[in-house]
């Protein structure tokens, strides 16, 4: 296995934890489950997603793969060597893939995903031998907020309170 570079949170990684939490919003305003993600090179934006599985009848419109997707377009290549992937969910098992086979660099992530998570929680997909790439996971920035945005979507649609 290639070593990976060193890398370390920062006030950046905040950033655009806060972008992807935008994203978020965007979903949960069209009832979709509110996750978001943006893709990041050299500190520049070229790719933004959200989840849109219920309105493109699309079960892999997860927002990890929105946002690949537009940054590929963006850099008119399917590969993103280089990039940051940043989302408020840890990604699941077909979005891992898709970060694979895209070649992003680096994902960070803000809350774990204990039933669907493959990067940290359910498995940790990046470090399988069988994988022609490996990425660097950063987890837990800004998780408390990332969470809450999920808790409060599914309490509302149990009947609890409104989201806002």
């Amino acid at each position: 296995m290639v070593a990976m570079p060193t890398f370390s949170a920062s006030g950046s990684d905040a950033y655009w934890m806060q972008q992807s939490l935008t994203m978020a919003r965007k979903a949960q305003s069209q009832g979709e489950v509110p996750v978001g993600a943006v893709v990041v090179q050299d500190q520049q934006l070229i790719g933004e997603g959200y989840n849109q599985m219920i309105a493109s009848h699309d079960p892999t419109a997860h927002a990890e793969v929105v946002a690949i997707r537009h940054a590929c377009q963006q850099v008119n290549n399917y590969r993103l060597p280089g990039c940051t992937l940043y989302v408020t969910l840890e990604p699941c098992l077909l979005c891992a893939g898709a970060i694979a086979h895209a070649r992003i660099t680096r994902v960070v992530y803000g809350a774990a995903d204990p039933k669907r998570g493959v990067l940290n929680s359910c498995d940790q997909m990046m470090d399988k031998t069988f994988l022609h790439h490996h990425c660097y996971v950063e987890a837990g920035i800004l998780a408390e907020d990332c969470g809450r945005i999920l808790s409060d979507f599914f309490r509302a649609k149990r009947g609890g309170t409104q989201c806002e």
